[in-house]
């Protein structure tokens, strides 16, 4: 079959004919990809942000962001048959460590990430578990929606363990509203009775979310701007979905006292003097993923029209084209991978 394959850090990967997984075991799932999502973390596994702390080894191959069709199950799994259409929660738990059983899968004790630190779904098949795998409601296909697997399960994640914080009255800003904050704004206006406020450089990227959202060009001036539409006091809380190039600062900046400030992208440093954390009482909150309840719950908001993704897509061939694109800010949405069906 082929594959997205890495080789060496800091050089793009290539498409190469790989041997094909086979189920084995008895929970095991093989899957028929039919959308696997591109994703600002592929860049950052490319360069070799992830080496270390992957520990993964080379080559492999990549891609996080998977759905598609049950080809194979092993002799134990009854929820799923082959036909199925379906999304894959991107981590592979274990279903016993006390994470697991809490419903904390991302904390997982035992975990594998696929794309992350071992083969992954930019390929024609991809092998998983069922404990993994989310059948899909029939309005929905593999690739319309197969990057909500991370891109939209994080955003998920971070609006719900916000929304306790985002009563009637409250402010709530989205830093970038590229791949990742236009589906966090779509949950915000799902969930949420707060007044949300977008910055992002963007006008292509505004324009997604102009129609649930107030937005405010990141020309320099924008901290001011955000706190000029909220009486001077900032946000109740800032959801930062790029977390590098001074959007950390920024973001810090627009909360109000005793406001939660939300990490979601990633790449740069979080840096606050501690007198400031704690005469303000401001929260920093981490958010890694989501749990599988989370991404059967974003999946019923997708089956009722309440998210969708803004997509463009590529053959697997084209993985070059679309990580320039991404690269390069041309995207808007989500760049998706879909290879040829056998």
């Amino acid at each position: 079959m082929k594959a997205v394959r890495l080789h060496e850090y800091d050089k793009r990967p290539v498409v190469e004919d790989v041997p094909e997984p086979e189920v084995s075991g008895p929970f095991d799932v093989l899957v028929e990809i039919g959308g696997a999502g591109l994703c600002r973390t592929d860049l950052h596994i490319v360069e070799g942000q992830w080496a270390e702390k992957s520990g993964v080894a080379l080559p492999y191959t990549i891609g996080h962001e998977n759905a598609g069709w049950v080809r194979a199950v092993g002799s134990a799994v009854s929820t799923l048959a082959p036909g199925d259409t379906v999304i894959l929660h991107p981590i592979v738990t274990c279903g016993l460590c006390r994470a697991c059983r809490a419903g904390d899968d991302v904390h997982c004790a035992n975990s594998r990430f696929p794309g992350i630190d071992s083969d992954g779904g930019m390929a024609e098949l991809l092998l998983t578990t069922a404990r993994s795998v989310i059948r899909l409601d029939p309005s929905l296909r593999p690739a319309d929606v197969a990057a909500l697997a991370d891109a939209g399960l994080t955003a998920y994640h971070a609006v719900r363990k916000a929304v306790p914080l985002l009563y009637p009255g409250t402010r709530v800003v989205v830093i970038g509203a590229g791949g990742l904050g236009h589906i966090g704004v779509q949950c915000l206006a799902a969930m949420t009775p707060a007044e949300v406020i977008v910055v992002d450089r963007s006008p292509a990227a505004l324009e997604l979310a102009r129609s649930a959202a107030h937005t405010v060009v990141a020309d320099g001036a924008h901290v001011d701007a955000v706190l000029d539409q909220t009486g001077g006091e900032g946000a109740h809380v800032v959801l930062d979905f790029v977390g590098e190039r001074g959007t950390e600062t920024e973001g810090v900046a627009m909360l109000r006292r005793a406001g939660s400030y939300f990490v979601i992208g990633y790449g740069g440093r979080v840096d606050i003097p501690t007198i400031d954390i704690i005469s303000s009482e401001i929260n920093v909150i981490g958010n890694l993923v989501g749990s599988y309840n989370d991404l059967a719950e974003l999946m019923t908001l997708a089956a009722r029209g309440k998210v969708r993704l803004h997509t463009k897509t590529y053959p697997l061939d084209a993985v070059d084209e679309a990580m320039d694109d991404l690269d390069a800010g041309r995207l808007r949405g989500r760049g998706i991978l879909v290879p040829e069906r056998s």
